[in-house]
């Protein structure tokens, strides 16, 4: 696909410069490290399955506060992505075979953790025909059968090189909430999403609801890049053209000094801010805090995204 221009577009070489001094991590981002028996058993679980997470493999600081309660982020197809977007920790590299049995150990895992609500999400593999979209359909009938009771929410990749049957796929398959997260605003894609196109993703989030328009869809936004307010303002206005109906927003932190910059911590008044922007824009669900990621809290978020619709509905 060709590359789209983009008015205001970044230079990678100046968007991105590990080497530049960061800014002190405020006291409201800093975590306690995991240490508790749930936390431990989470992880005897996903050892047990021999499931990778997002939650570890992309260093996530809510991981001791999910992991406590059972709620771990399952990532499938691998542990290596074939793409190298320049905030992200996984792996990047050539991936091994899609596994034909990780559909049903993530189903089992699933119903032995009891969660009521599952978030699986997935390296992105270019090199799969389909973009790992009839794994991702398997992946969901499989939790259907073992864990009937439980709601799942999917985080997928952008299937950008594929055709339009991959997204139709996973679409029949039925999850109950599909995200696919834009992360940045567009004119920072070239140094933080090198291999994905922000016009491509809103269109996969528009199809989403085309092909099931009673499907809950979901999209997120880091900050702390170097994004400008009017910039993320924008985006909230593409998703909703999109029909997006639930909006997560966190604070960027930076894996390692290899990758994309900190350009500024985001205050909690801020986020406060933009929450109250989205919500006047039109989304049913808004998550806009420094230590919001999409799958946090995603079982109590869709609780109240499914109220939220019913109240707007008028249905009690």
């Amino acid at each position: 696909m060709r590359d789209l221009k983009i008015p205001g577009q970044r230079h990678p070489e100046k968007a991105h410069r590990p080497d530049q001094p960061q800014p002190k991590k405020p006291a409201w981002i800093r975590v306690k490290a995991p240490s508790s028996e749930g936390y431990r058993q989470t992880r005897d679980i996903m050892r047990e399955h021999r499931l990778s997470t997002v939650c570890e493999e992309a260093g996530c600081p809510n991981v001791g506060e999910c992991w406590s309660q059972g709620h771990a982020t399952m990532m499938i197809m691998g542990e290596i992505c074939t793409r190298g977007c320049t905030f992200c920790n996984v792996a990047t590299g050539r991936p091994d075979a899609l596994d034909v049995f990780e559909p049903g150990r993530v189903a089992d895992a699933v119903k032995k953790l009891g969660l009521n609500h599952v978030v699986i999400t997935s390296v992105d593999r270019d090199d799969v025909d389909d973009g790992g979209a009839e794994h991702f359909a398997q992946t969901i009938r499989a939790v259907r059968r073992q864990a009937p009771g439980t709601t799942i929410e999917i985080l997928t990749p952008d299937f950008l090189r594929c055709g339009p049957e991959a997204l139709e796929v996973v679409v029949a398959a039925k999850p109950d909430v599909f995200n696919h997260n834009l992360e940045t605003v567009p004119g920072l894609y070239t140094s933080v999403r090198p291999g994905a196109r922000y016009f491509h993703s809103l269109r996969l989030l528009q199809r989403v609801k085309e092909l099931d328009p009673a499907m809950f869809t979901k999209s997120g936004l880091m900050v702390g890049l170097g994004e400008r307010r009017e910039e993320v303002h924008q985006v909230m206005d593409d998703m909703r053209a999109a029909g997006v109906d639930f909006l997560t927003i966190g604070q960027y932190l930076q894996p390692s000094a290899k990758h994309h910059a900190v350009h500024d911590y985001v205050t909690p008044e801020a986020f406060a801010a933009y929450e109250r922007t989205a919500y006047g824009k039109g989304f049913l669900m808004v998550s806009a805090t420094p230590l919001t990621r999409s799958s946090y809290h995603a079982g109590d978020d869709f609780a109240r995204l499914r109220a939220n619709r019913l109240a707007k509905l008028g249905i009690a």
